[in-house]
Parts: C-alpha cells; structure tokens; sequence
C-alpha cells in the first residue's frame, strides 16, 4: 500500500500476531461432514455444524439442481422488488407450519435475521436485555437497534431478574438469548426465561441454530423439547446448519412477520436468496420431517464422547449438545493443540478472543450424525497423543 494512511494496518496485523490471535482460511476441496479434503490431505472433521449430513444429501442436492435449471442461480434483486419466488413462499410456509406458527420469513444469512428481527421489535427508548454468551449476530442486533443494552451474566436468570425489576423508564423490553450455546454447547434456562419475561411484561425472542434438528421429538428445536412452543412465540434459527442449506429464518406470529418485513434493513436491503439454496432447504427440512427424534443419536455419541475426554483428563466446558469445548487456556496452547491434532489426521478449530473469553481459549468440537463410534474413538486417541504439547 502506497502512503503512511494504511500504515497502522500492517502494525495491527502483527500485533494480532503477536497475541496469537490472528485468522486465517483454509482451502477445504471435497468432503463436508465427516470427512473432507483439507490442503491435500484426507482428515476427520470436527468442525461443521452440518449436524444431520444432510448438506450432501442426493435428495437436498438434486432439489438445488432442479431450480436452478428452472429458476437460475442467483434470485435477481432483493425480496421487496422481485427477488421473492414461488420457491421462498413455499419455504417460509413451510417453515412456520414446522415451527406451529403463523409466519415465517427467510433472510440470506442467520447473522442477518438476528439482527434484522432484534432492531424490528425495539429502537431508541427501549431496551434489550442479551445473555453475554449469545452468538456475536445477536450482540450487533442488539447494538444496531439502537435501543439500550444490558448484559446479563451467562445463564445467570437471577442477574437478568434484577435487571428487570430495575427496568424503569423504558417502552418496551426484549430479552433474547441463544437456546444451544454455539462454544460450550451448554443450554438456556428456557422455562425461567419464559416466567420471568411474562412476570416482568418483557418480549422473549430465541435462537434456535444449533438447536434446530438436534433436540426435539420433531427436530423444532430446544423449545419444543422443553415443551415451550405456545409459551416462546417468536424463534430465530437457520437454514445453514442442520438443514446443510444457506440463510435464516424467523418464525412467529403473523403481526410480528409482517412487522418484520416492513422494518428489517437486513432483508430490505439485502439480495434474496437463490432459488437453489431455498430448494435444498425445502428438500432438506422435508427429510427432517420424516425422522423420529432426529438429534437422539447425535445426543449420545456426544455424551460417551464428553464422558471419554474427562476421564482422559481434559477441562470439558458445560456441554449438554452436540458441541464440545476442550478448554486450555491461552490462544497459543488452542493453536498448538489444533496443530497437533491436524498432524494426527483430525481437524479441530482452535476458538480464541474475541470469540471467546479470555483465557478460555479452547477447541470446539461439533459432532454430527456423519461421525461414526470409530472416528470419535481415533479423535479421543488423537488427543491422547498430544497431551504432552498441551499439558491438561
């Protein structure tokens, strides 16, 4: 770069560096649940959030053939001028008909329904109260509505009471909180939520993408397996995870959608989405339907796989899901076991701040229904093996 103005951009780099935080992508070929192809070289994956491996699926990737023979690729504008087909009207009915709603409306990312629904239901004069664990989509939803944010600390229904209760001036409130917490894998305290938001006359909105699929007799999500559908009116999850597609969704009242549609700059603004993508949607969320408790499976292999790295030895954050995190500390020790893991034919991304918290830096493992017993068994070899690059 030519000048001094972009100077500080190269020291900012370094110092990222420096403090081992510093990103970088990786050229994934072939392969997307199990297994894949990552810098020439065939290892396990254990860092999709394809869930149920049905991203591959011969049905949901004919379904993606077919429209776009039909249809085109991309949907040629945003939905509000002409990028809305038959196709995202079949997807959004579908949705809110699995969800037991009266609506739904799809956006192009889960990022963008978060934040899109967030700044739709409170502005300047409300305030929003957000789990300090929720997914980063959530923190800028709440910061870009332009109401007032409070943080409550995780989990934490008493610290979030006491806020309530001091509420005060406000219009309108809105707490809102992942259901399946994207790091540790760890649950919400739904049934708390609910009583306290109706006693303190607040909005509850939830996050359901990496509950969606997993948990549930039906695959609904955290809130059907709490028994919460008619008490948790409006839920936010994706397309992108256990439905292997791409986009988010809301799901909710009729009012509230439409509510939604007239005010959410992410979808005004944005670019629908192709008519492939909601294709495999549309096939992917139909074989969800066919199964009988979905996540059932996932759930215990992910138990036997916490009960085998605790006995190993290793720090297991508070999982209750699919996704696990070996906490190790620092964002150097995160790396080095990543590392050590890839050299053993097992990927595992290493999680640092600002993902996570300080000091908590940690692998995060996400299992879906791919993995097989014998290669959650070379994972935990995998890390038998390199406990001397990371002591426990």
């Amino acid at each position: 770069m030519d000048g001094r103005a972009f100077d500080w951009i190269r020291e900012e780099l370094e110092e990222l560096d420096r403090l081992g935080l510093r990103r970088f992508r990786r050229v994934r070929k072939r392969g997307q649940a199990g297994e894949f192809l990552l810098e020439g070289r065939e290892v396990l994956h254990f860092g999709s959030n394809d869930y149920l491996g049905l991203a591959g699926h011969p049905r949901v990737v004919a379904a993606a053939c077919r429209a776009a023979c039909e249809f085109g690729w991309g949907a040629g504008g945003s939905p509000l001028v002409c990028g809305y087909t038959s196709l995202h009207e079949q997807l959004e009915q579908a949705l809110a008909d699995f969800q037991g709603t009266e609506a739904a409306i799809v956006f192009s990312s889960g990022y963008a329904a978060n934040v899109g629904a967030i700044s739709s239901l409170v502005g300047p004069g409300d305030v929003v109260y957000c789990d300090e664990a929720n997914h980063a989509s959530i923190w800028d939803g709440c910061r870009l509505s332009r109401a007032d944010v409070r943080f409550f600390r995780h989990g934490d229904v008493e610290h979030l009471k006491d806020q309530l209760e001091k509420r005060g001036r406000y219009r309108r409130a809105l707490v809102v909180t992942d259901t399946v917490f994207s790091i540790d894998g760890d649950l919400a305290r739904l049934g708390e939520l609910v009583d306290l938001a109706e006693k303190y006359d607040a909005m509850l909105l939830v996050d359901e993408a990496h509950a969606l699929g997993v948990f549930g007799s039906h695959g609904r999500g955290l809130v059907e397996h709490a028994e919460l559908l008619q008490a948790v009116p409006v839920r936010v999850a994706t397309l992108s995870k256990a439905l292997g597609s791409l986009g988010g969704f809301v799901a909710g009242p009729k009012a509230v959608i439409e509510l939604i549609v007239n005010k959410a700059r992410s979808y005004i603004f944005s670019t629908a989405l192709p008519p492939p993508a909601i294709a495999a949607a549309l096939e992917a969320l139909s074989l969800l339907r066919e199964m009988s408790f979905p996540g059932k499976e996932l759930l215990l292999r992910a138990a036997w796989l916490r009960e085998e790295l605790r006995r190993q030895g290793w720090q297991v954050g508070p999982s209750q899901s699919q996704i696990l995190s070996v906490v190790v500390g620092e964002p150097e020790k995160a790396l080095r076991l990543s590392a050590g893991l890839l050299e053993r034919g097992v990927f595992c991304p290493a999680m640092r701040p600002p993902t996570v918290a300080k000091g908590r830096s940690c692998l995060r493992i996400s299992l879906n229904l791919s993995h097989t017993p014998e290669m959650l068994e070379q994972l935990v070899l995998a890390l038998d093996q390199v406990r001397t690059q990371v002591p426990v």
